[in-house]
């Protein structure tokens, strides 16, 4: 075994297919794979499916060649049921629910990221199954963190706010958001990133007010908001952090907004504690907003569950009455977004405790003023 805590989370999985009451649970390549074995599998042409049961060994349907990845180095024991390019995946699929006698059980899959082919696959070789999402029951397998799970995630933000003020200062009036956004990819892999979380988003002026705009070959002028989001990533583990800045001086307006802005986001933040649900961190961030009159321009959830994926439960947003519970990770990233003014949001990672949130990220929240 080359991985420490399959076994542990092994069983993890199997007491949530209990609880679900499932027969199976299939897993696609991607985060809770990764997280199970330590298998970095991802997703391709070649369907490959984990198949986990209460009790029998877990069956791994896999293209022959990536056997070689994983044959010796087996996280727990695990049958296998290759195929080639020639056979094809159905025989593979056919072999290992018939090995499993899957036919007429409750089959629980990744419903939000699983493929139409391999639910298809699964519902053909496992007649009269009932295929089902189990999104809602396996969040648990992930959703608290472990304390080496935290330190992996401090060394991501660690790298990712060393690039960031390495980058700042080399922020001119002129420069394209894509030259700014290449100065922070090099400053992120020269601090050791080994991935990122996602492609890093630099947006500048007018191009501030779409939450999750593209970068464009824009040229910063003077008075521009400058916003950055971005993150590393260390063992598959991620950073999600935003900053926004002000080129040259701001104007009233953009020092309002900013604020308003920042104090939602200390808001949200000093509401999110263990027992306390999820929505009542929205509630108190979009309060602030709203009550400074700009409640139409936060047009998005307060936060989102982060880990080996950068959007997971738990989910701060209205509605969302789940409560937060020690070892919980997520983001507070409130927001103002105006056309023809420009955006501002302030985002940390947020680690909650017994004794109540741990903010890890720590870059300076205080308007800046860069590029002058």
């Amino acid at each position: 075994m080359t991985f420490p805590h399959a076994q542990a989370r092994l069983d993890k999985l199997r007491g949530i297919v209990r609880r679900a009451q499932l027969d199976c649970v299939a897993l696609i390549p991607g985060a809770n794979l990764f997280y199970l074995s330590g298998a970095p599998f991802e997703a391709a042409s070649r369907p490959l499916l984990l198949l986990v049961t209460p009790e029998e060994t877990p069956a791994l349907i896999i293209p022959a060649l990536e056997l070689p990845r994983i044959e010796g180095r087996e996280p727990f024991p695990l049958r296998y049921f290759s195929y080639s390019d020639a056979e094809g995946y159905d025989s593979a699929f056919a072999a290992a629910c018939q090995a499993l006698n899957l036919a007429g059980k409750q089959i629980g899959v990744e419903g939000m990221k699983m493929r139409f082919a391999e639910g298809a696959a699964l519902a053909r070789h496992a007649p009269n199954s009932r295929v089902q999402a189990a999104d809602d029951s396996l969040q648990w397998l992930r959703v608290h963190k472990s304390a080496d799970e935290i330190a992996l995630m401090q060394r991501a933000i660690a790298i990712s706010e060393a690039a960031l003020a390495q980058t700042l200062p080399h922020v001119r009036v002129g420069m394209t958001e894509r030259h700014i956004a290449h100065l922070l990819t090099e400053a992120l892999s020269a601090n050791g990133a080994e991935a990122h979380a996602f492609e890093p988003l630099v947006l500048s002026g007018e191009n501030t007010a779409q939450p999750h705009g593209s970068i464009t070959g824009r040229a910063v002028r003077e008075g521009d908001l400058l916003l950055f989001d971005f993150g590393a990533k260390v063992s598959g583990y991620a950073a999600d952090i935003t900053r926004t800045f002000v080129v040259g001086a701001p104007s009233p307006e953009i020092s309002r907004i900013y604020e308003t802005v920042l104090a939602a986001n200390m808001a949200g933040i000093a509401a999110a504690k263990a027992g306390a649900p999820c929505q009542a961190v929205d509630r108190a961030a979009r309060q602030v907003i709203t009550e400074a009159g700009y409640g139409e321009y936060f047009i998005h959830r307060t936060g989102h569950g982060l880990g080996l994926d950068i959007h997971e439960p738990p989910y701060m947003r209205e509605g969302n009455a789940q409560l937060l519970e020690s070892g919980m990770t997520f983001t507070v990233e409130p927001g103002i977004y105006i056309n023809g003014v420009g955006g501002v949001r302030i985002e940390d990672d947020v680690h909650i405790t017994d004794e109540g949130a741990q903010v890890l990220t720590s870059f300076p929240k205080a308007l800046q003023s860069i590029g002058a």
